[in-house]
């Protein structure tokens, strides 16, 4: 017979809105279960140095953090599961998730922090460089290509906005397009096309990251023409993939309301769905900042808005 589990409050994801709602709820005496998924500790575990995480005036790493806010989390009272869900049961109160192992856990509230994730390119020379000069997020990495030669791939409002973004550190910005046309909104593409330090390459795609030296790192980019397939190679010490992110929400299809873009609706100002006693927060949620002081601001909230609700129906207790 397959084990079962019950809690006021069960969180599934472990990122820093995760981590950040279990601190929270285990201090107002939830005592809540935390289920931590394919990839404990979200994307922060890939990601090395981090210097814009408020509170520490030195670089630190991405995988310590999350390893120091696992460990918060677990003090101040939060139960961490290794493990995965596959199917869940929304239509009533306790909640129903069900994880690959069969074991069950019952919820009477949920806050759903399962996150999202970079859309890559999938080719090797990639995943060699990896956090080497190749980035999915120019927000977090850009500045530590002061005064380098950068260049950004994709062609829509997120590639766009990275391009004008790292204008802030270099002078010299590459759009890198595969057809003869933006897809990102108009007002963008102006901003983009008036700026003198950003040029645009159309109906290119990646065809190698190059990488060189002692540690190896990106010094350039093989291009492949769309229209005739020739080969060019550009400088660049900075390579950006900015073409989409792909929020980890299929198991709530059927349950929740989604956007286009397959993002949790969250009640505006809140972490509130559609159904009561569920609540989402971090990157599933937020298709804007996806920063992790944001998602950790929005994981405090899940956690405030679970304890009020638990409240309201005398399940705080």
């Amino acid at each position: 017979m397959a084990e079962t589990r019950r809690a006021k409050l069960i969180i599934l994801g472990s990122g820093p809105a995760g981590l950040s709602a279990a601190i929270y709820a285990a201090r107002a005496g939830l005592a809540p279960i935390v289920i931590q998924g394919v990839e404990p500790g979200g994307q922060l575990t890939t990601t090395t140095d981090v210097e814009n995480y408020p509170g520490f005036a030195e670089i630190i790493q991405g995988p310590w953090l999350m390893e120091q806010m696992q460990k918060q989390a677990e003090h101040c009272g939060a139960e961490l599961h290794w493990d995965s869900i596959t199917s869940v049961d929304l239509s009533e109160r306790p909640f129903r998730l069900t994880s690959d192992g069969g074991k069950e856990y019952l919820g009477d509230a949920l806050v759903i922090a399962t996150g999202a994730q970079a859309r890559w390119l999938g080719i090797d020379s990639e995943t060699l460089l990896r956090g080497k000069g190749v980035s999915a997020c120019a927000t977090c990495d850009g500045f530590f290509f002061r005064g380098k030669k950068v260049a950004v791939i994709g062609g829509g409002n997120t590639a766009v906005e990275e391009a004008l973004y790292l204008t802030n550190h270099s002078d010299d910005v590459t759009l890198i397009h595969r057809r003869d046309a933006l897809r990102a909104e108009k007002i963008l593409q102006d901003r983009l096309f008036a700026h003198p330090n950003i040029h645009v390459l159309w109906n290119k795609t990646v065809d190698k990251f190059v990488g060189e030296g002692d540690p190896e790192g990106l010094v350039a980019i093989d291009l492949k023409d769309t229209q005739d397939g020739t080969i060019s190679r550009i400088e660049a010490e900075g390579g950006f993939v900015a073409i989409g992110h792909d929020p980890a929400t299929g198991i709530f299809r059927d349950w929740l309301t989604l956007d286009a873009d397959g993002y949790i609706e969250v009640e505006p100002g809140t972490t509130r769905t559609g159904v009561p006693g569920i609540f989402a927060c971090g990157d599933v949620m937020d298709k804007i900042y996806r920063q992790a002081v944001t998602a950790a601001g929005t994981g405090c909230m899940a956690a405030l808005d679970a304890e009020k609700f638990l409240a309201e129906h005398g399940l705080a207790e």
